[in-house]
């Protein structure tokens, strides 16, 4: 693991720590994927998310959609769902920008990262069915585990709008 990725690690787990916001967390192998993520990852009940980052078509406009990992959703699908027109994925410049983050590695945590609220996040209204929520800390050699509780802190700390919605 790089410097620069225990740094976004720990600005993550600085971030929670600062707003009293409670979670576990275990690290592994580089798990760039969801694929070669479930290898590693602890059954504790969580439920491990998909994170997927989009620009609208004029490029003003960008999206973190949150969803579970068990699922598949294909780009015009989620066009329909989220109602914001064209969607194309986002650069990893733009990744880099707006989230500070790598491809791999995406997360609402990135969130952090943006500091003027530009991203709008789209929850699948089904994680609330989960007691927790699994999720890389910025960096994807790590996973944390946050009750649903505590994931509304983080969401209401960090500032960015959100809603949860039916994706499928």
């Amino acid at each position: 693991m790089s410097e620069k990725d225990t740094s976004r690690q720990q600005k993550v787990f600085d971030f929670l720590a600062q707003h009293g916001i409670e979670y576990t967390t275990y690290s592994h192998p580089e798990a760039p994927t969801i694929e070669i993520a479930q290898q590693y990852w602890h059954d504790d009940g969580s439920k491990h998310c998909k994170n997927l980052f989009f620009r609208n078509h004029k490029g003003n406009r960008h999206y973190l959609v949150c969803f579970d990992c068990d699922r598949s959703m294909a780009i015009h699908d989620l066009e329909k769902s989220l109602k914001q027109g064209k969607l194309s994925f986002a650069s990893e410049q733009r990744m880099e920008r707006y989230l500070g983050l790598r491809p791999g590695s995406v997360s609402p945590f990135g969130l952090i990262n943006d500091t003027e609220h530009h991203v709008h996040l789209f929850l699948d209204k089904n994680l609330k069915n989960y007691p927790s929520l699994s999720f890389h800390p910025n960096d994807n050699t790590a996973t944390v585990v946050i009750s649903q509780a505590m994931f509304a802190r983080y969401l209401e700390a960090v500032g960015n709008t959100f809603e949860y919605i039916e994706l499928y």
